[in-house]
This record gives structure tokens, sequence and C-alpha cells, in this order.
């Protein structure tokens, strides 16, 4: 009885801790848990989403706007895509203009930080290295990222968790440093700048500063917020606990002193997936506590697996997911055999009433790839309306993957063991170089060694 009595106890602490902290002082949704967390809030919930799992609801779908109400994000509307093709002069990436990247944090005030001066953010994204190569899924936030650095000429920083894949995958230290190494290569032939570029992993780059700050945003969080944000429970090992901290800290430019130098006045946008949210509204509400700003946060929706609207691709399901080393014939056998269509049961009855656009992969994937908008908008209508079958749409898909990935490929067998170190070189960065050319002024960064 006593020990059941503890356990309750313990239990409606922790409940009564969480409600308490559910928003920081500038309304940030700080502790809010996740559906299926250990802390019983919002049980429920049907889907799932959390930096580790992705499950949809009852249908399979993820709701994403129930996520934003959740997280305390705001959708972007058509006005801030208008003002980002203002303020870059370019076209917004068609990623944006479809709305796969939906929702941010303080996107708005970044940009008005921007307008007054061009040097005063940095690009920060990230990858956790469990496979051997990446899936299309894994593509998507690099080929945005390249656009937000291309568009805004901006510094961008790219963390490699493999401490993280070692940790919650049981990978052995130093096959998550080799896979890291192997992953680098792929981001690599993404295209990014590499006078711009910093790649790094945990493993052999965590010290110095990094660490200071790791430490500094680890004292403004305590246990019971940690279990709000993650859902850890007393069975998890203490490096779970542990890990928030250092997918934080590149939120912060002292973390880079070769790079930014000593001072925090510089800016940190995040591309991201939704799943990685709770990570940054943790550091959203240390930020101020140790004398930086807010990152801001541009979010993805999850890219499905080819099986249907479930959540994000598996790279443990081969025959959900398409790899950036398959081959042509892989890639149609994959499509055609294993692409959920919203295709009807009979061709007359598909003529009759069209696909299904909302649960067809095929749309969705030429969604994600397919670059030409009156295209895609010709294939949506024909589609729709029965005019077109699912082979063809199929066809078309298989057309734009094959393309897409053969030149992947091709970039990344360019790619040598020297380009790689250039990449992860801890060398002193030209400021000229980071910031297109252009010095930037002691307001935007403090301290900056140039070489």
């Amino acid at each position: 009885f006593a020990e059941g009595y503890c356990f309750a106890l313990r239990d409606l602490t922790q409940l009564l801790c969480i409600h308490s902290c559910a928003t920081d002082s500038m309304g940030d949704q700080v502790c809010e848990p996740e559906p299926g967390t250990t802390s019983g809030i919002d049980a429920s919930a049907e889907q799932e989403v959390t930096p580790w799992d992705v499950s949809g609801g009852a249908d399979g779908k993820i709701d994403y706007e129930k996520l934003v109400k959740k997280f305390g994000c705001t959708n972007i509307d058509s006005d801030l895509i208008k003002r980002i093709e203002t303020l870059t002069g370019m076209p917004a990436h068609p990623l944006l203009r479809r709305g796969v990247f939906f929702a941010h944090r303080d996107l708005k005030e970044l940009l008005d930080a921007y307008e007054k001066d061009r040097n005063c953010f940095y690009l920060y994204t990230g990858r956790g290295p469990s496979s051997e190569s990446l899936h299309m899924g894994h593509l998507v936030p690099f080929m945005f990222t390249k656009y937000l650095q291309d568009a805004f000429k901006v510094p961008l920083v790219i963390q490699l968790t493999d401490d993280e894949k070692s940790i919650w995958k049981g990978i052995s230290i130093e096959e998550s440093k080799r896979l890291a190494h192997e992953n680098a290569k792929d981001i690599i032939a993404c295209g990014f700048d590499p006078k711009r570029t910093f790649i790094f992993n945990d493993f052999d780059y965590v010290g110095g500063n990094f660490y200071k700050n790791m430490v500094s945003i680890a004292k403004c969080i305590t246990m019971n917020q940690a279990r709000g944000i993650f859902g850890f429970c007393n069975e998890d090992s203490i490096a779970k606990i542990a890990f928030p901290p250092v997918q934080a800290a590149p939120s912060f430019p002292d973390s880079f002193p070769h790079m930014f130098g000593e001072g925090k006045k510089l800016r940190c946008l995040i591309p991201c997936a939704i799943d990685q949210d709770p990570y940054f509204r943790m550091t959203r509400d240390a930020a101020p506590r140790i004398g930086g700003h807010k990152p801001a946060l541009i979010e993805s929706r999850f890219f499905p697996s080819l099986k249907g609207e479930s959540g994000k691709m598996s790279a443990s399901d081969p025959n959900s997911a398409i790899y950036v080393t398959d081959t042509a014939k892989q890639i149609k056998n994959k499509v055609n055999k294993h692409a959920f269509s919203g295709g009807r049961g009979s061709v007359e009855e598909h003529r009759e009433k069209g696909a299904d656009l909302d649960v067809d992969v095929s749309w969705k994937y030429l969604n994600f790839f397919m670059e030409d908008d009156a295209e895609l908008a010709k294939i949506g209508e024909e589609y729709a309306s029965g005019r077109m079958l699912t082979g063809e749409i199929k066809k078309a898909l298989i057309d734009v993957i094959q393309d897409m990935v053969l030149s992947h490929q091709e970039r990344r067998a360019a790619i040598t063991d020297k380009d790689v170190a250039t990449f992860f070189s801890r060398e002193t960065r030209k400021q000229e170089d980071l910031f297109g050319g252009v010095t930037p002024p002691t307001s935007g960064v403090e301290n900056l060694s140039v070489t």
C-alpha cells in the first residue's frame, strides 16, 4: 500500500508541475506532454507524434491542425510567403508554396530582423544517422534548407546526431560515427555552399563552447519539465535524459566560435519536421535565461510511406521507402507494387468517380518533387476527374524520382574525402564568405574572428 501511495503521489506531483509550466513568459508551450507518454495527459488522443515515434490516428492520418494547436506554433500564410519572396528576390520553393513547410515559430520576427540587417541569422538543421543511406523523405529538409541558404545567403550548421542513434537504436559508437560520415556525403551532394556550411558529428565535436551551452541549457530544465516534454520515464537511461541539450546547443552561435565568434546576438532559423518541435520548445524556454535569442522554426509535414498516409517513411521497412541508392529498376518496382493508390476498383468506376487525391501516394510524392506547378496542376485535374489512370500517374512519378535519384548518385560519386573534410573543417571562416560578401555589423555578431 505504501509503495502504491508513493507512486500515485509522485504522478500527481508531476501532473501539477506539468500544468504549472505549460507556457513560458513569451507564451511558448514548454511542458505539454506528447500523446501516449507516461504522463497520462491527453490519453484519449489517437495519434502520436514525438521526436522518436510518429503514428497517425484511427484513419492512419496525421491531424496537422491538431499538432499546431497542441504545440503552440503558427500556420504559414500567403502573406508570409510573399514577404519571403520580396526579401530574397526569389520565388518561394515549391515545398513552401504547396504547404509542405506549413508552420513556424517567430518566422515573422526573424524576417523583421533580416529586413534591417541582412546578416542577422544562420540556419541549423540536422540528421540522425541510423542507416547507410538516406531515403527520399530524408532529402526533403535538406532540399528546403539549400533553398533557404541560397535565397537568404546565410551560413548553415548541420548536426549529425550519431550519439542519439547510439543511445536510442543501440548502434555501437564506432558504427554510428561511420554512418554519420556516409550520410554526410549524401547531404553534401544536395549542393550546399562549402564556404557557408559546417557539418559536424556530436561524438567528435562536442566540447568547449558547445558543451558550455549544453550545461547552461540543462540547468534551465527540471526533470519534471523533461518528462512533460519528452515523456521520459523511470526505465529510460540517463543517456536519453541528457541528450536534449545536445540538440539544443546548435541554436546558439557561440557553440561555433570558428564560425561566429563568442557572442550570442546572431539569430537562428531551424527548418525541421514538426516532430522535432519538442526539442525547440525546450530550447526557446532556456534561450533568454542564457542570454540568447529564441530560435525561429519553419516546420514541415511528414513524408508519407509508400504504403500510405501513416506518418513518416520508415527506413526499417525497405518497401515503404525509396532510397537514394536505389536503381531505376528498384524505383519502378517499388512505386508500381507498393505506392498506395487512390484509384478506384475498376477502370469503369475510376472513369466515373475519379481518383481520391487525399490518399494517393503518387500524387502526394509529386507534390514534394515535381517542380513544374502547371504540370502538377494538370496531373491533379486529370487524375481526380478519372481521365488519368493510376498506372499513368505512377509512370509520371517514376520518371521524376528516377531522374532525381540518378542526379543525386552522380553528385555523390564525385564527392571525395577531401570534400568531406572541407565541410567538417574547424578552421576560422571568413565573414565575407559566410554572409554573401557583406561584412556583418557589430549589432549582429560579436567578437567575430577573421582570418
